[in-house]
């Protein structure tokens, strides 16, 4: 039955079919037979060697759930949080229990018994899985080795159930994806006996690196190796198809068939050699290729080789983990550093706001004097990534770019040490001398060397120029409130790509003189201090815009603090609906006033303002009234801070006594006077964005007036030019719909990479020191490195993991997925980097380590460990004494 031809559409119509064979898929299919379905009817269309099958179509779930009465439970899903565990389990249990009660129309049982004519693996398979964002791994059931009629319809029952386990409704809530709008299918296919089976990835999913296959295999059918319940043997196969790693597990369990149906799992004794042959990985290398030729990406596959040696694909689905690669150019790798991560922001940038950079960052190339423009930015992900290949292969760019970083993002600077000795990246602009003439002509033309002496001799100089750069970019960025839509936009484009990046010169002298003087004094004391003295000379440093800020709302909520009304309106659960009292209405309306131009992830200039939604500052100003103790109040820890500075800068100048200790204490007073304006370039970034966001908002009240856009703040999801082309006349709002439902997929992407090489390698995943002695070392699984509070679990119903916590399992199976919502990290005892837990972790973000040797034993609930998904390794911190 599951070959033939004649009645793939039995017992339903051309429109509600209730079986289609394989070779009936398309991709196309989807809504009908689920991801599962439509990837196997796509390879299966193809020509690939997957096991013949059938699908029982979405249709048939549909009616028979019909009568199930879930609507009551849809209803109440849809008004349940993500994070409330208990009430999404219980209305997950009430749902699998009224599909397991629905009964079944006889043509479906019919044409489902049809399909038993000899052993089968029967699989769900979701509308709602194997999508580009969220793979779905293992959330609804297979039952493998099926025999018999009612076997199969047994089968089928509980796979229909299964769209409604705790892990599968915990997974779709985590995800964002409505309940009512899954439906579930079940694929009936040819059971392969399996001598061999496993897992492929046609991409590596720890490292990013792409064409890179990582093959995870061990005897028997592949559930053993999905499960994470053996150590398989670990192969990797090179782009050219060499095998450039082979780590051998001991594959002490087995899954086999049993006779007349299901499986059994049994123990063995440990293999001393691989379960796959040389030639065996490399055949199966080039058919992941052709595989993720065939899709045009790559591909997370399960496969399985029977006793004549035959290979054959039971799945394949798209590896949703990977970090998206720009489109790169054809002269070999490219470097890409993550500007969004340097800057701490994590989420995704709108098209506004990258809009906005793009302008700037062609405005800085002008007063650079760079003759090939400015430098290549892409957006993959919806992140700013800077193409800084060009800076790897220069002596300056090697000298200065990680140095600047040290102090910036130290991790990124190590990530890019990391990469000199990579032979593609070798320098070949070797000449200083192009730099340094860039360099001069702008020392030249702003007169810095004279502003730097200046800022010495006389701090205020700098002072007072810092404050009239701010005075004339205000008057800069002003514009009548009468003009009209197009001169706002131009406006704005005019503001970013000629105002905003000139200010620079005039303000960095000050600072820059400053951390001159600090580099000085560590020059004189060398031999002279102990670790952390130096850098005490910059607590509580004055002139710091954002402690300024800080400060300031710190004072208003000491006075909010003697006023009953606002006290009571700050302390309730919500803010009232109407006038807030006079004296935080006066508090709130003074600071934003002052600082309303600043926000959350303000380098977006897509982001509300404080003074469009000032809902987190009035959160923070709640918060200070919490705070008791005026010891740990800021303005004592900042006083507190200029004080033990000003006390380290006497110390110093003691110890290094004479001539030398008067231009410590010169040099180290100088770098307080001036060091703190080094926020200061981006806080006047930040101003100019404020005053263009408000132009912006205006451009898209026109647009929305005209019902080109639905909303006036969706021109933020529009770049400059796109705008214009709206007040041309052109519909956006297909364009608005679709990148915001991509900005909200990359909403809950919890990995980005600091830096991304083209071929999609994380240097950072690969490059990573050895583990340290004395630590448990098993496979890395999913990258990063988190500490925290351990809670070994050995069974997971009913179990407890606070957030933040290491999970410690011997392995885990799909109905360990609700724990991985508030896990920080996972050590597993067995499995492999492709099993069903390592691939969880990565979805989720969350650093892992698995097949860690007797992990649940070595490591005790409490204990705090570290665990490091990028070696493998699991360190346990020292007992304290």
């Amino acid at each position: 039955m599951l070959t033939s031809d004649g009645d793939r559409r039995l017992a339903g119509s051309e429109h509600h079919p209730l079986i289609l064979g394989f070779q009936d898929i398309t991709a196309g299919s989807l809504p009908l037979v689920g991801g599962k379905g439509a990837n196997l009817g796509v390879l299966t269309r193809a020509g690939l060697p997957v096991p013949p099958g059938l699908c029982l179509t979405t249709w048939a779930y549909r009616r028979v759930t019909e009568s199930a009465g879930l609507a009551e439970v849809l209803d109440a899903l849809a008004g349940t949080a993500p994070g409330d565990t208990a009430t999404l389990t219980e209305l997950a249990g009430r749902a699998r229990a009224a599909v397991l009660a629905a009964p079944v129309p006889d043509d479906i049982a019919q044409a489902v018994r049809r399909t038993a004519d000899e052993p089968v693996a029967v699989r769900s398979s979701a509308t709602a899985e194997d999508l580009p964002d969220a793979s779905f791994a293992g959330q609804q059931d297979t039952y493998l080795n099926v025999v018999g009629p009612e076997a199969v319809l047994d089968a089928v029952r509980r796979c229909w159930a299964s769209l409604w386990t705790d892990r599968a409704v915990a997974y779709r809530a985590a995800n964002g994806i409505d309940h009512a709008a899954v439906h579930l299918a079940v694929v009936i296919q040819r059971m392969v006996q399996a001598e061999v089976a496993g897992v492929m990835f046609t991409a590596n999913p720890v490292t990013g690196r792409r064409r890179e296959t990582v093959i995870d295999a061990s005897p028997g059918l592949g559930e053993s190796v999905v499960s994470g319940g053996v150590n398989p043997d670990h192969f990797v196969v090179s782009p050219s198809k060499q095998i450039t790693k082979r780590l051998l597990g001991d594959k002490l369990t087995v899954i086999r068939s049993v006779e007349g149906g299901g499986t059994e799992q049994v123990g063995r004794e440990a293999a001393d050699g691989p379960c796959l042959t040389d030639d065996q990985v490399i055949a199966l290398a080039k058919l992941g290729t052709l595989v993720e030729d065939h899709y045009g990406s790559p591909q997370d596959t399960e496969w399985a080789i029977d006793s004549s040696g035959a290979l054959w694909l039971t799945q394949a689905r798209p590896i949703t983990t990977l970090y998206p690669l720009p489109e790169a150019p054809a002269d070999g790798p490219r470097v890409y550093f993550c500007f969004s991560l340097a800057q701490g922001l994590h989420r995704p940038i709108t098209p506004m706001g990258v809009s906005a950079f793009r302008t700037l960052a062609g405005s800085v190339a002008t007063l650079y004097g760079a003759r090939n423009g400015p430098l290549p930015l892409v957006e993959p992900g919806m992140r700013l990534f800077g193409d800084i290949t060009g800076v790897m292969r220069s002596r300056v760019g090697r000298a200065i770019v990680p140095r600047l970083l040290d102090v910036m993002e130290a991790r990124s600077a190590v990530v890019l040490r990391g990469l000199f000795d990579d032979p593609r990246l070798s320098v070949i602009h070797r000449s200083r001398l192009p730099a340094v003439r860039r360099l001069g002509r702008i020392a030249a033309r702003y007169r810095i060397p004279v502003r730097l002496v200046q800022a010495l001799r006389d701090p205020e100089t700098s002072h007072r120029r810092i404050a009239w750069v701010g005075d004339r970019l205000r008057e800069r960025l002003a514009l009548p409130e009468g003009a009209t839509p197009a001169q706002r936009l131009d406006h704005v484009e005019h503001c970013l790509g000629s105002q905003v990046a000139p200010m620079i010169p005039h303000i960095v002298p000050g600072p820059v003189a400053g951390f001159l003087m600090m580099a000085l004094a560590a020059r004189l004391l060398r031999g002279r201090t102990r670790p952390g003295e130096l850098p005490t000379v910059l607590r509580g440093l004055p002139h710091n815009v954002t402690t300024e800020m800080d400060l300031t709302l710190w004072h208003a909520a000491a006075r909010i603090r003697a006023d009953e009304p606002s006290v009571h309106a700050l302390s309730g659960t919500s803010l009232p609906e109407g006038d807030l009292p006079s004296v935080l209405r006066e508090e709130l309306d003074g600071f934003l006033a002052r600082y309303g131009h600043r926000a959350v992830a303000e380098i977006d200039l897509g982001m509300p303002r404080w003074a469009d939604d000032p809902s987190h500052v009035l959160g923070v100003l709640a918060n200070y009234l919490r705070l008791d103790d005026p010891a740990v109040a800021p303005d004592a820890q900042f006083a507190r801070g200029a004080r033990e500075a000003e006390a380290m800068i006497d110390t110093l100048a003691r110890r290094a006594g004479g001539l030398r200790g008067r231009v410590v204490r010169f040099a180290l007073g100088r770098t307080r006077d001036l060091a703190g304006y080094r926020e200061m370039p981006k806080y006047y970034f930040i101003v100019a964005l404020g005053e263009m966001r408000r132009h912006l908002v205006a451009v898209g009240g026109e647009l929305a007036g005209r019902g080109l856009l639905e909303e006036p703040d969706d021109v933020f999801m529009l770049s400059i030019a796109e705008a214009r082309a709206g007040l041309g006349g052109a519909d956006q709002r297909a364009l608005v719909r679709a990148r915001r439902a991509t900005y909200e997929r990359e909403l809950r992407r919890r990995h980005i990479p600091r830096v991304m090489l083209s071929d999609g390698t994380e240097p950072e995943a690969v490059g990573a020191a050895a583990p340290v002695e004395g630590a448990l070392t098993g496979t890395p699984a999913s990258p990063g490195t988190v500490t925290g509070k351990a809670r070994v679990i050995l069974d997971p119903v009913g179990a407890h993991l606070s957030p933040g916590e290491i999970l410690v399992a011997p392995s885990t199976d799909p109905g360990w997925t609700p724990l991985f919502l508030t896990a920080g990290g996972l050590v597993m005892e067995m499995g492999g980097a492709n099993s069903h837990g390592a691939v969880v972790a990565r979805e989720y973000g969350i650093p892992a380590a698995v097949g860690v040797p007797e992990a649940t034993t070595r490591i005790a609930t409490g204990d705090e460990i570290t665990v490091d998904g990028t070696t493998g390794a699991v360190i346990l911190a020292a007992p304290s004494a």
